[in-house]
Formats: C-alpha cells, sequence, structure tokens
C-alpha cells in the first residue's frame, strides 16, 4: 500500500528536537495544510516550527491523487442545494485563490504539472441529472463550465453517457508540492521536526503544543492534522473520515487526456500520469473510487480489487503498479472548517473538511490562517474569507449531521454486541487478517501481520468505538470518529490520541 508518488521520498528529515523551545508558531502537522501555513508565514518573516508524528507528507497529502480542480465531481451541486449562490461562489473563489497560490508556488519552484480538461460525467443515463445540476452551480459560481453534447464528448474506453467539462485545471505531483515547500521552510530559516507526536494544545498560561518529547511554545498554534487533535468545538462530530482507494497502472498505448470523476455509482476517478506531473515513466494512468466511511466497509481489499477488474475491463493490457488509500473528512454541508479554535482564545487555529479535495482547498485554508495570525484588518482580507466564516448552519446541515450520528451510535452498538457474542480464546488469524473477540467483558482485537501475531485493546481511545479490522492496510480503525491504529495499537490517524494497550496472548487467543 505504497503511494505511486512516495518512489523516491527525498523530503528533509528535519531537526533535533528541542522541548521547550519557542517560537512565533508551532503546526502540528507536515501534510499540505501545514507546509502551506508555515511557508505563507515564513514568508512574513515569523519564526514557524512545524511539527509531525510520521515524516513530509505521512498521510493524506502523499497520498493524493494529485487532481488540482475547481470543478470537483458533484461538490458545487451539493453545497447549491441547501446553500445560497453567495456561498458556493465564495467556495469557488476560496478554491480559485488556493488553486492560484499553489500553481505559482510550483512555477517558482521548479515544480512540473500539466493543464488538463477536467470533467464531471455520467457513466449512465441516470447520471445526466447530476451533470446537468453540477454546471448550473458552477456556472452560477462563475466557472466557465461546458455542458458537452453528445457528439463532443471525450473518447475514452469507458462509457461516458454525458459530461460538464472545465478547461485549465491541474495535475501534479502532490510529493514533490510537499518536499518543493519544505525547502522553502527550512531555506527561510523555519524548523521541521518529523517524528515527534502531538499529545495536546493549549492556549493557557500561554499558547503550546505537548508532544510525547515535551513541549513546544508559541504566540500561536496551528493543528492542521486533518481533523482537530483536541476535541473542542466537537469538530469530530461535525465531519466524517472518509477512505477512498487508488491504483496506479503502465499502460501501453494511449490514455485520456483530461482528468475525469463520475457522479453515479460505483465513483470512478480517472487521472493520467505523465513525467510533466508524475512518475510517469513507472505509471500511464491512476484509477480511484469506492470510498466509504471509515471503519464501515463489507472490506477494503475487495474495493481495491473491484477498481482493478473495472480498468482492466476498459484497459485490457492496463498492468498494475501500485495500490493505496487515502483519508480525508468531509463537513456535513461540504464547506471546511477554518479558523480558530473554540476556548482557545484566538491562539489555536485549525483546517479540517475538504472532502478529498485538499490540494485547493488547503491553500486556501492556509491563506485564511495567515490573515488571521498576522492581523490582516478584516476590511482587506478577500470576500470570501467573510462569506464562508459568517455561513449559516441550515435545516438540511443539521438533518445530516443528525444522520450520521444516528449512524456513529449505531456503528458503536453494534461494534459492542458483534464483539460480545464471540468469547476468547480464538483460533490464530491467518496471515493479514484480524478478528474482534470478547475477554471478560472487554472487546479484544487480535491480528497477524508479517507473521506476528498482536492481541490489543479493541477499544477507539478516543470515544470507546469498537474497532474494525482493515485488510488492505493492516490496520484497525474505528467506525466512529475514523480514528486508526497499527496492529501493535500504535495511534496512526484521527482525533484519538493514546495508543491501543497492549494485551498479552494465552493459549489459542
Amino acid at each position: 500500500m505504497m503511494p505511486l508518488w512516495k518512489l523516491e521520498p527525498t523530503a528533509p528529515l528535519g531537526s533535533p528536537f528541542e522541548p521547550g523551545s519557542r517560537h512565533d508558531v508551532v503546526i502540528v502537522g507536515a501534510g499540505l495544510t501545514g507546509l502551506t501555513t508555515a511557508v505563507m508565514l515564513a514568508r512574513k518573516g515569523m519564526d514557524v516550527a512545524v511539527i509531525d508524528a510520521g515524516g513530509v507528507a505521512e498521510l493524506t497529502t502523499g497520498a493524493n491523487t494529485g487532481k488540482l480542480s475547481l470543478l470537483q465531481g458533484q461538490t458545487l451541486a451539493k453545497i447549491r442545494r441547501n446553500h445560497t449562490t453567495p456561498l458556493v461562489r465564495a467556495y469557488v473563489d476560496a478554491n480559485r485563490a488556493g488553486m492560484q497560490w499553489l500553481t505559482a508556488f510550483a512555477e517558482a519552484a521548479g515544480v512540473p504539472h500539466t493543464v488538463r480538461t477536467d470533467h464531471t460525467y455520467a457513466q449512465s443515463p441516470s447520471g445526466l441529472d447530476a451533470v446537468r445540476a453540477q454546471h448550473f452551480a458552477a456556472r452560477e459560481a462563475g466557472l466557465a463550465t461546458r455542458i458537452l453534447a453528445p457528439a463532443d464528448l471525450p473518447t475514452t474506453p469507458f462509457p461516458i453517457v454525458g459530461a460538464v467539462a472545465l478547461e485549465d485545471q491541474v495535475t501534479i505531483d502532490p510529493m514533490l508540492v510537499a518536499q518543493a515547500l519544505t525547502r522553502e521552510l527550512l531555506d527561510a530559516g523555519g524548523t521541521l521536526h518529523t517524528g515527534i507526536r502531538a499529545t495536546g494544545a493549549h492556549a493557557v498560561p500561554e499558547p503550546r503544543v505537548e508532544t510525547a518529547d515535551g513541549p513546544l511554545l508559541a504566540q500561536h498554534v496551528v493543528l492542521a492534522t486533518g481533523t482537530p487533535i483536541i476535541d473542542r468545538g466537537l469538530y469530530f462530530a461535525k465531519v466524517r473520515g472518509l477512505r477512498s482507494y487508488c491504483v496506479s497502472f503502465r499502460v501501453p498505448g494511449n490514455v485520456p487526456e483530461g482528468t475525469f470523476i463520475s457522479v453515479d455509482g460505483p465513483t470512478r476517478s480517472v487521472r493520467p500520469v505523465s513525467t510533466e506531473d508524475g512518475p510517469g515513466a513507472t505509471a500511464q494512468l491512476v484509477v480511484g473510487g469506492n470510498g466509504h466511511p471509515v471503519g464501515r466497509s463489507d472490506g477494503e481489499t475487495a474495493a481495491i480489487e473491484d477498481l482493478v477488474t473495472w480498468t482492466r475491463q476498459y484497459f485490457p493490457d492496463a498492468e498494475e503498479t501500485h495500490r493505496w488509500s487515502a483519508q480525508d473528512y468531509e463537513s456535513h454541508n461540504l464547506i471546511p472548517f477554518v479558523g480558530a479554535m473554540p476556548r482557545g482564545f484566538g491562539r489555536i487555529r485549525f483546517a479540517t473538511g475538504y472532502a478529498k479535495w485538499g490540494l485547493s482547498n488547503a491553500p486556501a485554508a492556509a491563506l485564511r490562517l495567515t490573515a488571521e495570525i498576522i492581523g490582516t484588518d478584516r476590511h482587506d482580507r478577500p470576500s470570501w474569507m467573510t462569506a464562508i466564516s459568517t455561513r449559516l448552519t441550515v435545516p438540511a446541515d443539521i438533518a445530516r449531521g443528525a444522520a450520521e450520528s444516528g449512524r456513529v451510535a449505531g456503528a458503536l452498538a453494534t461494534g459492542w454486541a458483534s464483539a460480545a457474542s464471540r468469547a476468547v480464546p480464538v483460533p490464530r488469524p491467518a496471515e493479514g487478517t484480524g478478528t474482534v473477540a470478547n475477554r471478560a467483558g472487554r472487546p479484544v482485537a487480535v491480528s497477524t501481520v508479517g507473521g506476528v501475531t498482536r492481541a490489543v485493546d479493541a477499544v477507539c481511545t478516543h470515544m470507546g468505538g469498537v474497532l474494525d479490522w482493515n485488510d488492505a492496510e493492516c490496520t484497525w480503525d474505528c467506525p466512529l470518529h475514523a480514528s486508526r491504529f497499527a496492529p501493535d495499537g500504535t495511534r496512526i490517524e484521527g482525533p484519538a490520541l493514546r495508543d491501543l494497550r497492549r494485551l498479552p496472548r494465552s493459549g489459542r487467543d
């Protein structure tokens, strides 16, 4: 499960960690949000430190498809369904600002990229209404989209019965972007600490980030961690964690020149790869889709195999090179949350809820975070910042939130009931598999990976959800709020901060 973009990771590893050091800003997360914010602040002369439990672009950024588009599938139509045109326009303007910043940075830093036409398309007639709705919402928001007549549809091996197109969108290698951002940050005197896990953030008596290796002090803290690692504001309940899958292929002959994402299921995202926007000598095509809420899947490996089967149906000679998945967070109304954390006294900020469109939403969030930290007067900020920050919650948003809360409650009850139905000892799981059973009234998770069988507490350390085995990545995933853990219980991502308790094995359990 290694993303295509991580063939040759060359980002600097960072500098030695010094507990108690002081900075103007400490940013938690060395993904696209954290790095773009860090670079913008460093350009303003601020002393910035970035920390990450892993490395640069360890998780979502490094697993991005590398599609930088303002069309974004059905996103605009879904927002417009329950919100006003000005809010949709503000969302588009924010993403346009993020896209312009990122492409300008790439050009200045020598990161190659390709300009392509992006398509939101229907695989069958049942999807045509959704295509038209996306076109109308995009046009209202100021995008020069066009509905393609049947004669103008692009020639592709896979079926397209209708599409809306937007020209001058971009494909780019997300790892090259992250590495270039890291280099600029370090060249500007910024600090990078990899392998340092944040365990909390506080605004009083002075702003600081707690880590497993000691605190870092700052005037401002930015949580660029996918979903906030502190529960103020309950944002873990205002977004839902989603996993989606990608497979790259070596394809002899031609591949489509544009990028594509379907409106009707199962979702198919298609992106060509060239030497100008990725390791084109290794693969020429990336196919993605089959997303689902974290921890709520009938089989992650099956979702990937379905993508492989679909690709080989339409590209018969396609040879798989890499497969991977990514996790992102979606707010209930598809507008990201960006800004000051409640009860953070204006010293702790965060960003979350990009709904898989982080290449433009992340730099847009960074622009807003930077404006707030440096104290740009509200009247001097772009209008989209004000429009998004003052958005109103409508009944449909509340209904979607209530529905998701119901699903979370259902997953909580189902997980505990399922665990109670099977007592230890259990047979040793086969290689690459895991099972949850009950030991003295407590769910226990047993897995075998790399020939090693381990037992850990099966209860998420965040809100008590019973974990589910991810058979594609060999991880324990929480179906409540998307925390994930390695087989040995080490926390990987999500709102959980503590590792799972490791348990002794006895007999067959």
